[in-house]
This record gives C-alpha cells, structure tokens and sequence, in this order.
C-alpha cells in the first residue's frame, strides 16, 4: 500500500502549489504576451493583430523611456542603501550591547506593515505643512515639498521603500552573523586584526551567500513590490518623476485603458527581470564563497 500511494503521493503535495504558479504567474504572463501583440479598445469589443507595433511604440516614446532612467536610479538608491544599512543594524545588534533583544525587535516591526501603509506613514511624517520631518527639515533651512519637487519626491519613495525592506534584510543579514563562528573572529583578533579589518577580511565574505540571496530579492522588490508604496506616496508624480516602469505599466493600463501598450510593457519588465536574475545568477554568484 505505501508502495502504491507512493506514486501518485508527490503529485498530489505538488498541486497546490503548481495550480497557484499556474494560475497567478503562467497564466497571467500568457496573457500578457497575448494581448501585447493586439491592438484593442477599452472593453475589449474589438481586436487588431499588430505584431511588435506595441513594442515599436514604446521604445520611440520618450516618456517611456524616461522612466527606464527613474527605474534604474530608484532600484540603485533603494538596493544600495536598503542593503547597506541592513548589515549596519544587523552588525550592531549581533554584538552584546545592552538592550539588544529590544532593538532586534523594533527593527522587524516595519516587515508588519503592508507597503501601502508604509507609503501613507511617510508621507504624513513629510507632508509639505504638518510633517514632523518637514518641521525638522525647516529647522536647518531646507524647504519641503514633494508634492511639486520631482527630486524630493524620489527621495520620499526611497525613503519609504528601505525601511519598508530593512526588516526582512535585517533579519537575513542577523541569522547570516550569528551563524558565523566566534572562533574565527577571536582568531582574527589575536592576530591583532582591528573591528574593520575583521569584517572586511572575515564576516563579509562568509556573508557572501546571505548577500547574493538579499540582492536578487531586493532588486524583485524594487522592480514589482514597490508599487502600492508609489500610488500611496506620490501617484508616480509630480509630472511623472517617480513613475518607475511597473508603475507605468498600471497606469498607461488601467486609467489610460492602453490594453496593449500596457501589456507590452509588462512583457518587457518582466524581461528585464529575468535578464537581470540570470545575470546575477551567472556572474555575481562567482564570488559568493560557500
């Protein structure tokens, strides 16, 4: 009997997920390149076959690629200082200061809370008259107002986008130190390595796989799961300087009802995505050392 069950028993463990990949990666993706090569009204009453016209389109409209530009400094800023500033945290809380367990604590509260939340928190805490950063900001002569400087408002998306990540870095990062043995650091320092020498020459290279795995989920978040905290913060404004490609893809799809301008686009998101993974995959896994 244990035998027989044993056939069709992976199957069976395997469904559920297989029909959710199905159903909520494959099938949508299918459908998006089906209908990127249509041309069709808003309610879907008529369809024209156009080939890569979709395509041809976007790379000549210059607003398009604009947000490449937005796309690649938001994904830098957000990686770079998301990921920095994580291992800082979680380096400080692995040692033995005291009141470690309730600053451990307060760094994962931020995993909690939904992205569009974390869109609307900051941008109370900014708002142009009543934010208490604002009032700071004020205080050392800087005037604030996202609503109507481009460059603030990308600075608040990145802003609300790290801290938004740095829990789930932070604890990562945290399991990644702890792992590492004390042996080799009191090695380290009887040889008379200082604190810096020990984590250029010691930690952050046995951190290489936990920071391989961070940076390929970091840029996912940036590219697809930044999205609620965009519409909730800024709407992709003022006058488009935060619409990163994702958020485009919703707007030009879902208010400007561009059914296959939108779905061409998402086709090439996605390409980039999976270009920058194999990438990722095949070069920068060379200097991750297991």
């Amino acid at each position: 009997m244990i035998f027989r069950a044993a056939g069709w028993l992976p199957a069976a463990l395997l469904a559920p997920q297989l029909a959710i990949v199905f159903v909520f990666f494959y099938w949508p993706a299918a459908q998006a390149l089906f209908q990127s090569v249509f041309l069709q009204d808003p309610f879907g009453a008529s369809r024209e076959f156009v080939g890569l016209e979709n395509f041809a389109a976007l790379l000549a409209d210059p607003l398009y690629l604009d947000s490449f530009r937005i796309t690649a400094v938001f994904s830098i800023a957000v990686t770079a200082i998301g990921l920095t500033t994580s291992l800082a945290l979680a380096y400080f809380a692995d040692r033995a200061i005291r009141g470690a367990l309730a600053f451990r604590t307060l760094l994962i509260v931020p995993y909690a809370v939904a992205p569009a939340i974390a869109g609307v928190l900051w941008v109370f805490l900014f708002n142009p008259t009543l934010g208490v950063i604002t009032h700071w900001l004020r205080a050392v002569g800087i005037q604030w107002n996202h609503v109507l400087d481009g460059s603030q408002a990308m600075i608040l998306i990145i802003v609300a986008s790290v801290w938004k990540q740095i829990s789930y870095n932070f604890i990562f990062f945290l399991a990644g130190l702890q792992s590492i043995p004390r042996s080799l650091i009191e090695a380290a320092a009887i040889d008379g390595a200082g604190a810096w020498r020990t984590f250029r020459s010691v930690i952050f290279p046995l951190l290489s796989p936990t920071t391989f795995f961070l940076l390929v989920v970091n840029i996912v978040y940036v590219f697809i799961e930044t999205f609620a905290i965009i519409d909730a913060a800024t709407e992709g404004g003022p006058a488009k300087a935060t619409e990163i490609l994702v958020y485009k893809v919703y707007n030009d799809g879902f208010k400007n009802l561009d059914i296959g301008g939108s779905a061409a686009q998402s086709v090439i998101l996605m390409a980039i995505v999976l270009v920058m993974t194999f990438v990722q995959f095949r070069y920068v896994e060379r200097r991750v050392r297991y």
